[in-house]
């Protein structure tokens, strides 16, 4: 299957780089769609980087829909192999269970369970004695519930990597093991080709013409990226398991994970693999990583004892065969190497800023169950331009330039392991590695008792506890656990007097120059060819008509716009810009930007304005306010007349003490993202994301207003404007369930969507859902922490629907 450097050609459609399950699943996945002039290359034979002891696991439900598709399919994929290749890939399909300790894990449970349904996954949810029922060997007596997903199992992976090896290669593709990768060709932002060299060091260096390369190099992916001069915030971390010796546990027996007492294990040749995520991880440091195949290192037994005494107490038949003092001779084997960890905890794929330089790394663990997914997503969008799911939360893009900072990605991927095995609430903030990013105005947030919310390396405030006067109405459930009064009361001041809500960590894109009209018309779903001065909301598609991007455009000048899209999307979004022929540049940290709604803020902003502030909705003026140069845009994302203010960032704490001065005899208060969330809710608009992404076009979302028929744009011939599901607004009869994003949703009875965004709307006093529905839909119910809730669909915003109150100016009053 493999052959020698001289077997390599001068050129290549692509080339693969790295050996393991994640390289060969690309290759195999890019031969299925007809690429075959493929070459993967690797410095050892195959798998022997980290793949090699992976500890095999397949568990299909994760906490995102696109996450366990990927999973799913690769669950499916596996078991064909074997006739697809003629080569075992050492599928198990025993299924697995998910264990609750605690009160709080049991609620986790009953959320993913709802979750579960969404997907359409086979899974049921068991007491503690169905647990034991189902796995006699478990102790249960402090089981209070498990999750059972019979679709569940473990692979071997060395068998996996082989059988996607051999499928690719009988599709065509190229496998050259005993190379390493020495350079990376790179001209004009695009990649050239790669310098390959023997791993003996004998023999010259061979070059191979390529525009596509994919770094699938595991926890030497950084050391490739650098190559191609690429950040790739990839960190090795140590992973350690042990192998007991054989106890007659049958090969039938389910894999479990017992996440409060973060171990995990499954059967291996008749003894017991027991793995965990110890708290205190340590990073691998090497120069060179994975220069040594197969590389182990010493045990670090003290490390394991918490996990070694979990499997104990779980297990008896360990207990029986084992003592506390737990030492090697315990067990038949320790496997301690490196994994490669991620500062989130989720996959990097997807192109980077160097154009057909490719990602798919960072498997940090549960690579080995995505492998197949990964595969065809990353042959989807290097083949296509676009994959079938919406892949934002694990695009390599999704860091800014801070990914780069070596301190800042080990970090935050040491936290995220340490905590990998948490109970994750909706809302909950981590603080490693911040502040990083701040507005000019932080240290007044700071002073007003600011609880800050991280994104994009952004401090921004979700709520003002100096708002927090009373109680108000606690959500029931974990809507209620991250929760302040203040988000009522900032809600309630926007609506009857004034917020001052800081968004300045929204993306800035600026677009110019000679013919960028004509090429930005081509890309928005919208007419944006209007007078200077014009402020336009649009979407930009992909070929499918699926929405790449939700924004404003601002025509700043005849040859010039700029583009506000929502914090963390401004690389993703500047990147398919550039890669579909525009020259953009990043002015995010430029500006300061503070909004001003309220039917008071006409009143607040002419204190400290001279001049016309009368212009119409979606128009922008260039103004002065308290001597500080700003551009005003009659915009609103909460549904209240006003305006959001851009000055140079270097003026920006001014501006805000200006603002706060003139606003708060009128009732004015600050205001956070969880009161515009709540009040965005409202009004019915969509974030990208959530209820709107790749996978949605326009129409399904009811943004078909945002659409110019009349004019050419990408993706335009994708469109159906009348499509088969909607999205449609759900209000929920008991306003204290409230939902926060993924919950199941029935018709009749019957499973049918999930809801894509949720909470509490304070100006209306409803619980307000989201969620895809089809046709004219009979009685719909949303599954609320494992409670089922009537909902109505309201076909209009339940707040404002005539849209009154942004476009008409309030009349004038006094403080």
């Amino acid at each position: 299957m493999a052959v020698s450097i001289m077997g390599i050609p001068d050129s290549a459609q692509a080339i693969v780089i790295g050996g393991g399950v994640a390289g060969c699943s690309v290759a195999y996945h890019l031969a299925r769609l007809g690429w075959q002039d493929v070459v993967l290359v690797e410095r050892h034979e195959l798998t022997e980087g980290t793949t090699w002891h992976s500890a095999g696991f397949v568990g299909q439900l994760r906490s995102t829909v696109t996450q366990t598709r990927m999973i799913m399919y690769s669950a499916g994929l596996y078991p064909e192999l074997a006739e697809l290749t003629g080569l075992d890939p050492g599928w198990h399909g025993v299924g697995g269970l998910r264990l609750a300790t605690t009160h709080d894990r049991v609620e986790e449970l009953v959320r993913q369970a709802g979750a579960a349904e969404t997907y359409g996954l086979d899974m049921s949810l068991l007491s503690g004695r169905q647990t034991n029922d189902l796995m006699p060997m478990l102790n249960d007596e402090d089981v209070l519930a498990s999750l059972w997903l019979p679709g569940d199992g473990w692979l071997d992976p060395a068998s996996l990597a082989r059988a996607l090896a051999e499928g690719a290669a009988k599709l065509g593709v190229r496998i050259v093991t005993g190379v390493r990768v020495t350079g990376i060709d790179v001209a004009d932002g695009s990649v050239r080709g790669v310098r390959l060299a023997p791993t003996t060091g004998e023999g010259d260096e061979w070059v191979v013409s390529t525009e596509t390369i994919v770094n699938c190099a595991g926890a030497a992916a950084g050391k490739v990226g650098a190559l191609a001069g690429v950040d790739v915030p990839i960190v090795p971390i140590k992973h350690q398991y042990v192998v007991t010796h054989p106890a007659d546990i049958p090969s039938s027996t389910p894999t479990v994970r017992d996440p409060d007492n973060i171990v995990y294990f499954r059967e291996h040749e008749g003894g017991i693999l027991v793995g965990g995520y110890i708290r205190t991880p340590e990073i691998w440091e090497a120069a060179d990583p994975l220069a040594e195949s197969r590389l182990l290192f010493e045990p670090n037994l003290p490390k394991f004892r918490e996990s070694w005494a979990s499997a104990r107490h779980r297990l008896p038949v360990i207990a029986k065969r084992t003592t506390d003092d737990f030492d090697k001779s315990q067990v038949a084997r320790i496997v301690h190497g490196p994994e490669a960890f991620t500062p989130d905890g989720e996959f990097l794929l997807g192109e980077t800023a160097v154009r057909g330089f490719w990602v798919a790394a960072g498997f940090c663990v549960h690579g080995l169950a995505a492998a197949g997914g990964v595969g065809k997503v990353m042959a989807e969008w290097i083949v296509d331009g676009v994959p079938e799911y919406d892949l934002f939360g694990m695009d390599v893009r999704r860091f800014g330039g801070y990914a780069g900072s070596e301190r800042w990605a080990r970090t935050k991927a040491l936290d995220s392991y340490s905590k990998y095995y948490d109970v994750v609430y909706p809302g909950e903030e981590r603080t490693a590695a911040r502040p990083l990013r701040r507005s000019p105005a932080w240290p007044r947030h700071a002073d007003l008792d600011a609880a800050f919310g991280e994104k994009a390396g952004w401090e921004r405030v979700n709520w003002f506890g100096s708002n927090a006067s009373g109680d108000g109405p606690r959500p029931l459930g974990w809507a209620g656990r991250v929760w302040s009064p203040a988000v009522r009361e900032e809600c309630l001041a926007t609506r009857d007097a004034a917020g001052l809500f800081d968004q300045t960590s929204f993306a800035k894109l600026e677009v110019s120059g000679p013919g960028v009209l004509d090429r930005l018309q081509r890309l928005c779903a919208n007419q944006i060819d209007k007078k200077v001065g014009a402020v336009v909301y649009t979407q930009l598609l992909n070929h499918r008509g699926g929405i790449e991007a939700d924004l404003t455009v601002t025509r700043l000048g005849e040859d010039r716009f700029r583009l506000v899209t929502g914090t963390a999307y401004g690389t993703h979004d500047a990147a398919w810009l550039r890669r579909n022929g525009l020259d953009v540049t990043d002015v995010t940290s430029a500006y300061a930007c503070y909004c001003l709604w309220g039917p008071q803020a006409g009143a607040i902003l002419e204190r400290i304005c001279d001049d016309d502030l009368g212009f119409p909705y979606l128009q922008a003026r260039q103004i002065s306010v308290a001597s500080v140069p700003v551009l005003a845009q009659r915009v609103t994302f909460v549904g209240e007349y006003g305006w959001e203010l851009y000055c140079p960032a270097e003026y920006g704490l001014t501006l805000w003490d200006a603002l706060m001065a003139a606003g708060l005899p009128y009732g004015m208060r600050p205001g956070g993202y969880r009161a515009i969330d709540s009040m965005r809710l409202e009004k019915g608009y969509r974030v990208w994301g959530l209820d709107i992404t790749p996978e949605t076009t326009p129409y399904e979302a009811g943004l078909g207003f945002a659409v110019q028929a009349g004019k050419d744009f990408l993706g335009k011939d994708a469109l159906d404007p009348a499509p088969e599901r909607t999205l449609r607004c759900l209000v929920l009869r008991d306003p204290r369930r409230v939902c926060l994003g993924g919950e199941p949703v029935r018709v009749d009875g019957v499973p049918t969507s999930r809801v894509t965004s949720g909470g509490y709307g304070h100006r209306v006093d409803a619980s307000i859902a989201y969620a895809y529905l089809r046709g004219d839909p009979g009685e719909v119910t949303v599954g609320v922490d494992g409670t089922w809730v009537e909902a109505t669909i309201e076909e209009r915003p339940p707040y404002d629907p005539g849209h009154e109150r942004i476009r008409s100016r309030p009349a004038r009053s006094s403080p």
